[in-house]
């Protein structure tokens, strides 16, 4: 495991921050924290990085305990609404970002052509910060934060103040940083960037992790079937499929656990008369389950 915390906790005086987290992340993965503004997302990174000392628990980050100074030189880090010097070009960023992790300044100029070509700013690395919008302003960040190549990278809500062009920019860096086998954690409160995105998810509700697992363990989308001449047998042959089934004036919205039971279901529903208009999963399921879990009152 990349990532192992067990029963973590930060508190502030007793308040905020979070509580009792053990989770593991496995190498290579795409793991998201997803939650609320002030669910304490941040505040977890914080404290896996070093920059915050735990109130009680433990955890090991690259088989080292949380703050270990060698093991920071192996992970990248782009923290949320980040503000670098304006009056810096690109290059000169990512190369004072170099010296800081004391990278010999050829290595640096190496990495840096090659960091400009996976965040797609070839070209524009000489000019100066204040001239970057903003989507170019969050990959010049995942720059900075890629330069060592690290091997562990904490991206902290790195699209929530993009357009959807931006975000779709950010998510292909992300794509690419998974293809060559980086392990990576996000924090985000977006629903799509996490669907989209995510290997496994972990739901924290002020300060507390309320569910963990895989997209399809957690999402299982039920199918919805509108059905012309429904009737008690055709239901009555559907609950073999699922016994807790529902329905609603001609629909059925059923848990199909398995895509290949889906043509069963249009032979059992057509054997018995029933005329099939519609056979499709459920859309949203994701944002009714955050909801569901976190509620919908003001985050704190």
């Amino acid at each position: 495991m990349v990532i192992e915390t067990y029963n973590l906790t930060k508190k502030f005086n007793g308040k905020g921050g979070f509580e009792n987290i053990s989770l593991s992340v496995k190498e290579g993965e795409v793991f998201s924290f997803l939650g609320k503004n002030g669910a304490g997302k941040s505040t977890f990174i914080r404290t896996l990085l070093g920059i915050l000392y735990p109130t009680s628990g433990g955890g090991v980050i690259l088989k080292k305990p949380l703050g270990d100074v060698n093991t920071r030189k192996k992970i990248g880090y782009l923290p949320e609404l980040f503000q670098y010097h304006n009056w810096l070009t690109g290059y000169e960023l990512l190369f004072n970002h170099g010296l800081l992790y004391k990278m010999n300044k050829k290595d640096i100029k190496r990495r840096i052509e090659e960091v400009l070509d996976i965040v797609g700013l070839k070209g524009h690395e000489h000019k100066k910060i204040k001239e970057y919008s903003k989507g170019m302003k969050q990959r010049i960040g995942l720059g900075c934060a890629i330069l060592s190549d690290p091997e562990l990278l904490f991206l902290d809500e790195p699209t929530s103040a993009l357009d959807p062009v931006g975000r779709k920019q950010v998510r292909d860096i992300i794509f690419k940083l998974k293809k060559e086998g980086k392990t990576i954690f996000l924090n985000t409160h977006l629903l799509s960037e996490v669907e989209l995105v995510s290997d496994r998810v972990a739901i924290l509700d002020k300060g507390i992790m309320k569910k963990v697992g895989t997209m399809k363990e957690l999402m299982n989308s039920p199918v919805v079937l509108s059905i012309g001449n429904l009737n008690e047998e055709i239901i009555n042959k559907l609950k073999v499929f699922d016994p807790t089934l529902k329905k609603v004036e001609n629909e059925i919205e059923m848990s199909v656990y398995n895509d290949d039971t889906l043509p069963k279901i249009a032979e059992c529903i057509v054997k018995n008369n029933g005329l099939l208009y519609m056979m499709k999963r459920k859309e949203n399921v994701l944002e009714e389950l955050f909801i569901k879990t976190v509620g919908e009152e003001d985050s704190r």
